[in-house]
């Protein structure tokens, strides 16, 4: 049985990717920060279906803390799996602030920064040695750092997944020998917790989001979950270092 972490697989696409990868015979390992109930929903869905999950808190804006969530993870591969490594890495977990450039200020900046680039950058590097050869890696940026989409507002928060795609390049490259594979998804507006449950707060923008994308509606989280389950699986194969947009075609 393969095995996989999921960042963030308390909601929204995190936690379709978990279910999508459990219901294919992925064993699943997902984190969680200020939502155990929604970890302990994804456990249970997953569970439902005759899989198998362990959910560990993890915050991903304290790198200090990954050597701990190493060992929790070693000690779950164990005694769960009866393995030492596992196979499959998704970095998932985010969180979205925006403000015009000239109001970004380097708070904000430092709080997307610990999360959305040095959180995932750092977590890869405390967990490589635990990855398997020949595994995979799906690293969740945005479609906001291509070159088609520029909105106002979101410089910072573009920037940094944007960062994600040129580093995911680079982790392809230097992992190559261990035929270990690392590619980017960039999701367009999907409809997730993501920004404070931004979608309940205003459905207004619902309308004029559907409206820029090809395919006539927002993304739903399976949408992106079964795109990144596919991926890692053996459909993804021959697959590294691509950045792919799941975004139906928003923007076009």
């Amino acid at each position: 049985m393969h095995v996989a972490i999921v960042t963030g697989a308390t909601s929204g696409i995190g936690q379709s990717t978990a279910v999508q990868l459990a219901a294919r015979g992925t064993g699943v390992i997902l984190t969680y920060r200020s939502n155990p109930d929604g970890a302990l929903d994804t456990v249970r869905r997953i569970e439902k279906d005759g899989g198998t999950a362990v959910a560990l808190p993890l915050d991903v804006g304290r790198s200090e803390t990954f050597p701990a969530f190493r060992d929790e993870v070693v000690a779950a591969l164990r005694d769960t799996w009866g393995r030492d490594t596992f196979d499959f890495l998704v970095n998932n977990a985010g969180i979205a602030e925006a403000a015009p450039f000239a109001e970004t200020t380097a708070d904000m900046f430092d709080r997307l920064d610990r999360v959305l680039l040095r959180g995932p950058y750092f977590l890869t590097q405390t967990l490589l040695s635990l990855l398997a050869d020949g595994g995979a890696i799906v690293n969740v940026s945005s479609n906001s750092a291509l070159p088609h989409i520029t909105d106002p507002g979101y410089s910072a928060y573009a920037t940094l997944k944007g960062a994600v795609l040129v580093w995911s390049r680079y982790l392809a490259k230097e992992l190559s020998p261990r035929g270990i594979r690392v590619n980017a998804i960039a999701p367009g507006a999907t409809r997730t917790r993501l920004a404070d449950n931004a979608f309940d707060r205003f459905p207004e923008v619902i309308p004029a989001l559907a409206a820029r994308t090809a395919l006539g509606r927002v993304a739903e989280p399976d949408d992106v979950g079964v795109a990144i389950a596919g991926l890692l699986g053996d459909e993804g194969r021959w697959i590294t270092a691509q950045t792919i947009e799941v975004s139906g075609g928003f923007g076009l």
